[in-house]
């Protein structure tokens, strides 16, 4: 038979690199957005994400509600990951760019804490040194009063905006993870387009109640905002193809590291079309969460690859 063609080095590499890029130009079209509230651009991501899945749930036969036993989980990994696009949304809106982002990027280590308390997955000195950088990380952001006094220099707008942003962006980051132990627990039990199906409907439900409740549903008056809007769902809808396919064709441990240029992505993108410098408070947090995130994917990889080389023998 024919020999099956060899994968291009590298090129899962590329898609991490052009999903993370992807996302960032969605988060800077969101600080673009005038007068309309995170919870309807979240609305409009569920929407765009419901058009891409449904077709794909139609062709591999998958169903609308899933397996029985695993409704619940499904549920959970809806709500969870719809609240946390919802949260992050709103941090984006009212806190600097890079600053959202970077808390963002402890996810992972909040992932190995709680897949220690409820997957019995082991934790270890290494782990909790990892996450002690992320918190320091958060916190050098964060700035809180009692540790900083009370003139906080380097905010975007006001320090109490900028401290609802970051409760915000740290609750969207525990929502995320808890979401990933969720997955872990399912595993592959279900189709991966189900998955994305609930986290749209159930994000849709909840966004349109809300706004209902809160009485902020409308549409943005300037043609500009409705352009940002569609362009925010399809280059959310991109970044996560790019991100899949990176994960089929590259090592988890890798793309994890790869990732981290969501970050650098973001300082860039705010230095130039937002006029907004970082603080070297900012900087310090994002070198601690970063390596942080860095450090437990390169000891999720390397234990990756020993249990390989073991089953192997």
């Amino acid at each position: 038979g024919a020999k099956k063609k060899a994968a291009c080095p590298g090129l899962g590499l590329f898609y991490t690199v052009l999903s993370a890029f992807l996302f960032s130009v969605a988060s800077l079209f969101l600080k673009k957005i005038d007068d309309v509230h995170s919870v309807e651009v979240s609305a409009f991501r569920c929407v765009f994400q419901m058009a891409f899945v449904l077709p794909g749930l139609i062709y591999y036969k998958t169903g609308f509600l899933g397996p029985k036993g695993k409704r619940i989980f499904l549920f959970f990994r809806g709500f969870l990951g719809s609240s946390a696009m919802i949260l992050l949304y709103y941090a984006f809106q009212v806190m600097p760019l890079a600053d959202a982002t970077v808390i963002t990027f402890s996810s992972p280590v909040f992932t190995s804490l709680l897949a220690w308390i409820f997957l019995k997955e082991k934790y270890s000195v290494w782990d909790l040194l990892f996450t002690l950088f992320a918190i320091t990380g958060v916190v050098l952001i964060a700035r809180p009063p009692f540790l900083f006094g009370s003139n906080v220099t380097g905010i975007e707008g006001s320090y109490t905006d900028h401290l609802k942003g970051t409760i915000a962006a740290i609750t969207s980051t525990i929502s995320a993870a808890s979401t990933f132990v969720i997955l872990r627990k399912v595993g592959k039990s279900v189709h991966y387009f189900l998955s994305i199906w609930y986290y749209a409907v159930i994000g849709l439900i909840g966004c349109v109640i809300a706004l209902f409740v809160m009485n902020e549903w409308r549409l943005p008056y300037c043609g500009k905002d409705r352009v940002l809007l569609i362009l925010i769902g399809l280059l959310g809808l991109g970044g996560q193809i790019f991100l899949t396919k990176a994960l089929q064709i590259e090592k988890a441990g890798p793309v994890a590291i790869m990732k981290t240029m969501d970050v650098v992505f973001a300082f860039i993108l705010q230095i130039l079309f937002l006029n907004h410098l970082p603080t070297w408070w900012t900087v310090g947090g994002a070198l601690c969460v970063v390596a942080s995130s860095s450090g437990t994917a390169i000891r999720k990889w390397r234990q990756s690859l020993k249990k390989a080389k073991q089953n192997e023998i």
